[in-house]
C-alpha cells in the first residue's frame, strides 16, 4: 500500500511540470496575479502541513522534545545550506528586466535537487501513514504548481524552445520519483528513518514558505489584492486542516 501511494504521488508531482504550458498565451501582469494567489495558496498548505500535520506527529513518535526542536532547526539550516550552496531558488515570478532568474543551468540544477527532495519527503511520510503521506503530497503539489510554471518560464527566457523546456522540466521533475523510491528502499533498512524526517521536513516546510513564499507576496499595490492572498493563504491552512478528518 505504502509502496503503491508514493509511486502514484510522486508520478504525480512529476506530471506537474508540464502546467507550464497552459500559461503562455495569459499576459504578463494577469500572470502574475494568478501566480501570486497561487504561492499565497501554497505558503498555507506548506505552513499548515508542517504545523497541523507533521509537527504533532513528530512530538508523538520521538519521546524528546528538544530532540524533535533540534530536528526541526536543522531541517531550516539544511534548506538554508541549500539555497545558499546549490542556489536553489523558490522563485515563482516570470523573469523579466525587474525581476531576473539564474541561468538556466544553474536553475535545472536546483530543480534536480528540489524535486529529489520532494520525493523523499513524500516517501517517508506515507511510511509513517496514509494521511500524513496525502497531506505532504498536496502540500508538495500545492507549492510546485507556481514553482513549475516559473521554471518553464526560465527555460523559455534562456532560449530553450517550448518542446525543450517542457521536456527538460519534465526530466528534472523525474527525480521526485527517484527520491520516492530512495525512501522506500532505505526507509525500512534505516532505525527511524521516517520518523526523524518528519521535523527536519516541517523545518524544511518552514523555511520555503517563511523565507521563499512570503517575501514574494510583500509590496502587494492594491488593498483587494493583499486580501485575497490573505484568504488564498487561509484557504491553505483549511485545506490541511480538513485533512486531519481522514487521519
Amino acid at each position: 500500500m505504502v509502496i503503491t501511494y508514493t509511486l502514484i504521488s510522486v508520478c504525480l508531482v512529476s506530471l506537474i511540470s508540464f502546467i507550464g504550458v497552459l500559461f503562455i498565451s495569459i499576459k504578463k501582469d494577469r500572470l502574475n496575479k494568478i501566480l501570486l494567489l497561487l504561492v499565497s495558496f501554497a505558503a498555507g498548505s506548506l505552513f499548515g502541513d508542517a504545523l497541523i500535520h507533521l509537527l504533532p506527529e513528530a512530538f508523538e513518535q520521538i519521546d524528546n522534545s528538544l530532540k524533535t526542536s533540534l530536528l526541526v532547526i536543522t531541517g531550516i539550516f539544511i534548506f538554508f545550506i541549500l539555497e545558499k550552496f546549490v542556489r536553489w531558488r523558490h522563485c515563482h515570478i516570470p523573469t523579466s528586466k525587474d525581476h531576473p532568474h539564474p541561468m538556466v543551468t544553474m536553475n535545472l540544477i536546483g530543480d534536480l535537487v528540489h524535486n529529489l527532495i520532494d520525493g523523499m519527503i513524500i516517501g517517508a511520510s506515507y511510511s509513517v501513514n496514509i494521511p500524513i503521506g496525502i497531506a505532504t503530497t498536496i502540500a508538495v503539489i500545492l507549492h510546485e504548481i507556481p514553482q513549475e510554471i516559473g521554471d518553464f518560464g526560465v527555460f523559455l527566457h534562456g532560449g530553450l524552445s517550448i518542446n525543450k523546456a517542457l521536456m527538460l522540466n519534465f526530466l528534472s521533475a523525474l527525480t521526485a520519483v527517484i527520491g520516492g523510491i530512495i525512501s522506500l528502499i532505505v526507509g525500512p533498512a534505516v532505525k527511524d528513518y521516517s520518523i526523524i524526517l518528519l521535523p527536519l521536513t516541517a523545518g524544511g516546510f518552514i523555511y520555503i514558505a517563511g523565507s521563499d513564499l512570503i517575501p514574494e507576496l510583500q509590496g502587494c499595490e492594491t488593498p483587494r489584492m493583499s486580501f485575497l492572498q490573505l484568504i488564498a493563504m487561509a484557504c491553505g491552512v483549511g485545506l490541511m486542516a480538513l485533512l486531519i478528518l481522514f487521519e
